[in-house]
Protein backbone atom coordinates (compact mmCIF):
# COMPACT_ATOMS: atom_id res chain seq x y z
CA UNK A 1 0.00 0.00 0.00
CA UNK A 2 1.30 3.51 -0.70
CA UNK A 3 2.50 5.48 2.30
CA UNK A 4 0.39 8.51 3.03
CA UNK A 5 2.11 11.84 2.65
CA UNK A 6 3.41 13.28 5.90
CA UNK A 7 1.08 16.05 7.09
CA UNK A 8 2.43 19.56 6.97
CA UNK A 9 3.53 20.74 10.42
CA UNK A 10 3.00 24.38 11.39
CA UNK A 11 4.36 25.49 14.76
CA UNK A 12 2.50 28.54 16.00
CA UNK A 13 4.19 29.89 19.14
CA UNK A 14 7.84 30.05 18.24
CA UNK A 15 9.86 32.89 19.69
CA UNK A 16 12.73 35.15 18.81
CA UNK A 17 14.31 38.28 20.26
CA UNK A 18 14.85 41.56 18.48
CA UNK A 19 18.12 43.09 19.70
CA UNK A 20 16.76 46.61 20.09
CA UNK A 21 13.73 45.47 22.09
CA UNK A 22 15.69 42.97 24.19
CA UNK A 23 18.24 45.65 25.08
CA UNK A 24 15.54 47.19 27.29
CA UNK A 25 15.32 44.00 29.43
CA UNK A 26 18.76 43.79 31.04
CA UNK A 27 20.84 40.60 31.04
CA UNK A 28 19.34 37.15 30.55
CA UNK A 29 19.31 34.81 33.53
CA UNK A 30 22.06 32.24 33.96
CA UNK A 31 19.81 29.27 33.28
CA UNK A 32 18.85 30.58 29.87
CA UNK A 33 22.49 31.27 29.03
CA UNK A 34 23.48 27.74 30.07
CA UNK A 35 20.71 26.13 28.05
CA UNK A 36 21.50 28.00 24.85
CA UNK A 37 18.08 29.63 24.85
CA UNK A 38 19.44 33.12 24.28
CA UNK A 39 21.54 31.96 21.35
CA UNK A 40 18.45 30.45 19.74
CA UNK A 41 16.29 33.51 20.41
CA UNK A 42 18.74 35.54 18.32
CA UNK A 43 19.14 32.91 15.59
CA UNK A 44 16.84 33.52 12.67
CA UNK A 45 18.56 31.32 10.14
CA UNK A 46 20.82 28.29 9.96
CA UNK A 47 20.47 26.85 13.49
CA UNK A 48 16.73 27.55 13.75
CA UNK A 49 15.97 26.02 10.35
CA UNK A 50 18.17 22.98 11.05
CA UNK A 51 16.30 22.32 14.28
CA UNK A 52 13.00 22.77 12.46
CA UNK A 53 14.11 20.24 9.85
CA UNK A 54 15.25 17.78 12.52
CA UNK A 55 11.78 17.93 14.09
CA UNK A 56 9.85 17.86 10.81
CA UNK A 57 8.49 21.41 11.19
CA UNK A 58 7.61 23.00 7.87
CA UNK A 59 6.69 26.50 9.07
CA UNK A 60 7.21 28.55 12.22
CA UNK A 61 5.00 31.53 13.03
CA UNK A 62 7.53 33.82 14.72
CA UNK A 63 6.64 36.00 17.69
CA UNK A 64 8.73 38.14 20.00
CA UNK A 65 9.39 36.47 23.35
CA UNK A 66 8.05 38.26 26.45
CA UNK A 67 7.77 40.93 27.56
CA UNK A 68 8.13 42.52 24.13
CA UNK A 69 7.77 46.31 23.82
CA UNK A 70 4.95 46.56 26.38
CA UNK A 71 6.64 47.59 29.63
CA UNK A 72 7.83 51.05 28.61
CA UNK A 73 6.22 54.44 28.05
CA UNK A 74 3.81 54.81 25.11
CA UNK A 75 6.10 56.73 22.74
CA UNK A 76 9.02 54.36 23.31
CA UNK A 77 6.72 51.37 22.92
CA UNK A 78 5.45 52.58 19.54
CA UNK A 79 9.00 53.14 18.30
CA UNK A 80 10.23 49.76 19.54
CA UNK A 81 7.29 47.80 18.14
CA UNK A 82 7.43 49.43 14.74
CA UNK A 83 11.15 48.84 14.38
CA UNK A 84 10.90 45.25 15.61
CA UNK A 85 8.09 44.47 13.18
CA UNK A 86 10.00 46.00 10.27
CA UNK A 87 12.98 43.81 11.10
CA UNK A 88 10.77 40.76 11.61
CA UNK A 89 9.42 41.22 8.10
CA UNK A 90 12.99 41.01 6.80
CA UNK A 91 13.46 37.74 8.71
CA UNK A 92 10.30 36.33 7.12
CA UNK A 93 11.42 37.47 3.67
CA UNK A 94 14.76 35.71 4.16
CA UNK A 95 12.91 32.35 4.30
CA UNK A 96 9.30 32.97 3.27
CA UNK A 97 8.55 29.27 2.87
CA UNK A 98 9.65 28.58 6.46
CA UNK A 99 8.50 31.64 8.45
CA UNK A 100 5.35 33.67 9.04
CA UNK A 101 4.85 36.24 11.79
CA UNK A 102 2.76 37.66 14.60
CA UNK A 103 3.25 41.39 15.19
CA UNK A 104 4.51 42.95 18.40
CA UNK A 105 2.12 45.63 19.63
CA UNK A 106 2.81 48.83 21.59
CA UNK A 107 -0.06 48.24 24.03
CA UNK A 108 0.82 51.23 26.27
CA UNK A 109 -0.63 53.25 23.35
CA UNK A 110 -3.79 51.28 22.45
CA UNK A 111 -4.68 53.37 19.38
CA UNK A 112 -1.07 53.15 18.25
CA UNK A 113 -1.19 49.39 18.81
CA UNK A 114 -4.33 49.11 16.67
CA UNK A 115 -2.65 51.12 13.91
CA UNK A 116 0.49 48.98 14.13
CA UNK A 117 -1.56 45.80 13.89
CA UNK A 118 -3.31 47.04 10.76
CA UNK A 119 0.00 48.20 9.24
CA UNK A 120 1.63 44.82 9.79
CA UNK A 121 -1.32 42.86 8.43
CA UNK A 122 -1.98 45.06 5.39
CA UNK A 123 1.62 45.91 4.48
CA UNK A 124 3.51 42.78 5.53
CA UNK A 125 0.91 40.04 5.61
CA UNK A 126 1.44 39.25 9.29
CA UNK A 127 -1.00 36.67 10.62
CA UNK A 128 -2.11 38.48 13.78
CA UNK A 129 -0.34 39.71 16.91
CA UNK A 130 0.93 38.46 20.23
CA UNK A 131 0.38 40.31 23.51
CA UNK A 132 2.36 39.44 26.63
CA UNK A 133 0.73 39.56 30.05
CA UNK A 134 -0.28 42.81 31.71
CA UNK A 135 0.49 46.25 30.31
CA UNK A 136 1.83 48.44 33.07
CA UNK A 137 -0.32 46.56 35.59
CA UNK A 138 -3.51 46.52 33.48
CA UNK A 139 -5.27 43.41 32.18
CA UNK A 140 -5.96 43.35 28.45
CA UNK A 141 -9.75 43.33 28.95
CA UNK A 142 -9.63 46.94 30.20
CA UNK A 143 -11.68 49.08 27.82
CA UNK A 144 -8.69 51.27 27.02
CA UNK A 145 -7.36 48.29 25.00
CA UNK A 146 -10.55 47.60 23.05
CA UNK A 147 -9.35 49.55 19.97
CA UNK A 148 -6.88 46.68 19.48
CA UNK A 149 -9.70 44.14 19.41
CA UNK A 150 -11.85 46.29 17.15
CA UNK A 151 -8.98 46.46 14.66
CA UNK A 152 -8.20 42.75 14.96
CA UNK A 153 -11.80 41.96 14.05
CA UNK A 154 -11.68 44.41 11.13
CA UNK A 155 -8.44 42.84 9.87
CA UNK A 156 -9.81 39.31 10.49
CA UNK A 157 -6.74 38.17 12.42
CA UNK A 158 -6.36 36.63 15.90
CA UNK A 159 -4.70 38.06 18.98
CA UNK A 160 -2.48 35.58 20.83
CA UNK A 161 -2.55 36.12 24.61
CA UNK A 162 0.85 35.00 25.89
CA UNK A 163 2.16 35.04 29.47
CA UNK A 164 4.64 37.44 30.98
CA UNK A 165 5.91 37.77 34.54
CA UNK A 166 3.00 38.11 37.01
CA UNK A 167 2.32 41.34 38.87
CA UNK A 168 4.99 41.92 41.57
CA UNK A 169 2.36 41.84 44.33
CA UNK A 170 1.21 38.42 43.11
CA UNK A 171 4.78 37.16 43.01
CA UNK A 172 5.37 38.32 46.57
CA UNK A 173 2.15 36.83 47.94
CA UNK A 174 2.02 33.55 46.02
CA UNK A 175 5.48 32.50 44.90
CA UNK A 176 8.29 34.27 46.71
CA UNK A 177 8.81 31.61 49.39
CA UNK A 178 9.95 29.03 46.83
CA UNK A 179 11.64 31.06 44.10
CA UNK A 180 15.12 30.46 45.45
CA UNK A 181 14.76 26.72 44.86
CA UNK A 182 12.26 26.77 41.98
CA UNK A 183 12.45 30.05 40.03
CA UNK A 184 10.25 28.63 37.27
CA UNK A 185 7.31 28.53 39.70
CA UNK A 186 6.84 32.23 38.94
CA UNK A 187 6.80 31.58 35.19
CA UNK A 188 6.09 28.40 33.21
CA UNK A 189 5.78 26.24 36.34
CA UNK A 190 2.54 27.95 37.43
CA UNK A 191 2.60 31.77 37.46
CA UNK A 192 2.22 32.08 33.69
CA UNK A 193 -0.76 29.73 33.68
CA UNK A 194 -2.68 31.55 36.41
CA UNK A 195 -2.12 35.00 34.94
CA UNK A 196 -2.98 34.11 31.35
CA UNK A 197 -6.00 31.99 32.25
CA UNK A 198 -7.22 34.97 34.25
CA UNK A 199 -6.76 37.18 31.18
CA UNK A 200 -8.93 34.80 29.19
CA UNK A 201 -11.66 34.62 31.83
CA UNK A 202 -11.73 38.39 32.22
CA UNK A 203 -12.08 38.87 28.47
CA UNK A 204 -15.21 36.72 28.42
CA UNK A 205 -16.72 38.58 31.39
CA UNK A 206 -15.83 42.02 30.00
CA UNK A 207 -18.34 41.95 27.15
CA UNK A 208 -15.68 42.44 24.49
CA UNK A 209 -17.02 39.49 22.49
CA UNK A 210 -20.49 41.04 22.42
CA UNK A 211 -18.94 44.24 21.09
CA UNK A 212 -16.78 42.36 18.55
CA UNK A 213 -18.57 39.09 17.77
CA UNK A 214 -15.99 37.93 15.22
CA UNK A 215 -12.97 38.48 17.48
CA UNK A 216 -10.54 35.55 17.60
CA UNK A 217 -8.22 34.83 20.55
CA UNK A 218 -5.46 32.23 20.90
CA UNK A 219 -4.19 30.84 24.20
CA UNK A 220 -1.05 28.72 24.43
CA UNK A 221 0.06 25.87 26.69
CA UNK A 222 -3.04 23.75 26.05
CA UNK A 223 -5.35 26.61 26.95
CA UNK A 224 -3.60 27.59 30.21
CA UNK A 225 -5.66 24.92 32.07
CA UNK A 226 -9.02 26.45 31.07
CA UNK A 227 -10.31 23.43 29.09
CA UNK A 228 -9.79 21.24 32.17
CA UNK A 229 -11.79 23.69 34.31
CA UNK A 230 -14.34 24.69 31.69
CA UNK A 231 -17.35 22.81 33.08
CA UNK A 232 -16.78 24.12 36.61
CA UNK A 233 -16.22 27.74 35.51
CA UNK A 234 -19.31 27.60 33.31
CA UNK A 235 -21.51 26.15 36.04
CA UNK A 236 -20.20 28.42 38.79
CA UNK A 237 -20.70 31.63 36.82
CA UNK A 238 -24.33 30.74 36.11
CA UNK A 239 -25.27 30.01 39.73
CA UNK A 240 -27.86 32.21 41.46
CA UNK A 241 -26.34 35.44 42.66
CA UNK A 242 -24.36 36.04 39.48
CA UNK A 243 -25.43 38.72 37.04
CA UNK A 244 -27.17 36.43 34.54
CA UNK A 245 -28.17 32.84 35.26
CA UNK A 246 -28.40 32.15 31.50
CA UNK A 247 -24.80 33.26 30.89
CA UNK A 248 -22.65 30.51 29.35
CA UNK A 249 -18.93 31.01 29.76
CA UNK A 250 -18.33 27.83 27.78
CA UNK A 251 -20.28 29.09 24.77
CA UNK A 252 -18.19 32.26 24.58
CA UNK A 253 -14.94 30.40 25.17
CA UNK A 254 -15.55 27.74 22.54
CA UNK A 255 -16.76 30.28 19.99
CA UNK A 256 -13.93 32.81 20.32
CA UNK A 257 -10.85 30.92 21.54
CA UNK A 258 -8.32 28.61 19.95
CA UNK A 259 -5.60 26.90 21.97
CA UNK A 260 -2.13 25.61 21.14
CA UNK A 261 -0.06 22.72 22.40
CA UNK A 262 2.95 24.91 23.16
CA UNK A 263 5.05 23.40 25.93
CA UNK A 264 2.36 20.88 26.92
CA UNK A 265 2.75 17.55 25.15
CA UNK A 266 0.35 15.61 27.34
CA UNK A 267 -2.12 13.23 25.74
CA UNK A 268 -4.58 13.38 28.68
CA UNK A 269 -4.52 17.20 28.47
CA UNK A 270 -5.01 17.04 24.71
CA UNK A 271 -7.94 14.62 24.94
CA UNK A 272 -9.59 16.77 27.60
CA UNK A 273 -9.24 19.80 25.32
CA UNK A 274 -10.63 17.91 22.34
CA UNK A 275 -13.60 16.73 24.38
CA UNK A 276 -14.38 20.21 25.75
CA UNK A 277 -13.63 22.39 22.71
CA UNK A 278 -13.51 20.13 19.67
CA UNK A 279 -10.48 19.21 17.60
CA UNK A 280 -10.95 22.17 15.23
CA UNK A 281 -9.86 24.58 17.98
CA UNK A 282 -6.45 23.05 18.70
CA UNK A 283 -3.22 24.12 17.01
CA UNK A 284 0.24 22.60 17.15
CA UNK A 285 3.00 24.65 18.78
CA UNK A 286 6.30 23.94 20.51
CA UNK A 287 7.26 27.14 22.43
CA UNK A 288 10.72 27.14 20.85
CA UNK A 289 13.37 27.77 22.07
CA UNK A 290 12.12 27.51 25.67
CA UNK A 291 10.99 23.98 24.78
CA UNK A 292 13.00 21.70 22.48
CA UNK A 293 11.42 21.02 19.08
CA UNK A 294 12.24 17.33 19.50
CA UNK A 295 9.90 16.98 22.48
CA UNK A 296 7.06 17.82 20.14
CA UNK A 297 8.41 15.59 17.38
CA UNK A 298 8.58 12.63 19.76
CA UNK A 299 5.03 13.32 20.99
CA UNK A 300 3.32 13.55 17.60
CA UNK A 301 3.39 9.79 16.82
CA UNK A 302 1.78 9.05 20.20
CA UNK A 303 -1.24 11.33 19.75
CA UNK A 304 -4.27 9.03 20.19
CA UNK A 305 -6.37 10.51 17.40
CA UNK A 306 -7.17 9.49 13.85
CA UNK A 307 -4.98 10.75 11.02
CA UNK A 308 -7.60 13.29 9.93
CA UNK A 309 -7.80 14.88 13.37
CA UNK A 310 -4.02 14.82 13.83
CA UNK A 311 -3.70 16.60 10.50
CA UNK A 312 -6.06 19.31 11.70
CA UNK A 313 -3.96 19.92 14.82
CA UNK A 314 -0.62 19.79 13.03
CA UNK A 315 -1.54 22.24 10.28
CA UNK A 316 -5.10 22.22 8.99
CA UNK A 317 -6.58 24.37 11.74
CA UNK A 318 -3.71 26.87 11.51
CA UNK A 319 -4.07 27.06 7.73
CA UNK A 320 -7.72 28.02 8.13
CA UNK A 321 -7.33 30.41 11.06
CA UNK A 322 -4.22 32.19 9.75
CA UNK A 323 -4.93 31.80 6.01
CA UNK A 324 -1.62 30.04 5.43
Amino acid sequence: MPIKDKPRIIALEEHYWDEEVAATYGSADAGRRASGTVQRLYDYGELRIKEMDDAGIDLQVLSHAPPGPQQVDPATSVKLASGANDRLQQIVLSSPDRFAAFASLPTPDPEGAADELERCVSKYGFKGAMVHGLTNGKFIDDKQFWPIFERAQACDVPIYLHPAAPHPAVVEAYYQDYLGQFPSLRTAGWGFTVETATQGIRMVLSGVFDAYPDLKIILGHMGESLPFSLWRIDQALSRPGNQDSTFSFKDYFCRHFWITTSGNFSNPALLCSVMEMGVDRILYSVDYPFVDNMLGAEWIPTIPLCDEDKGKILSGNAERLLKL
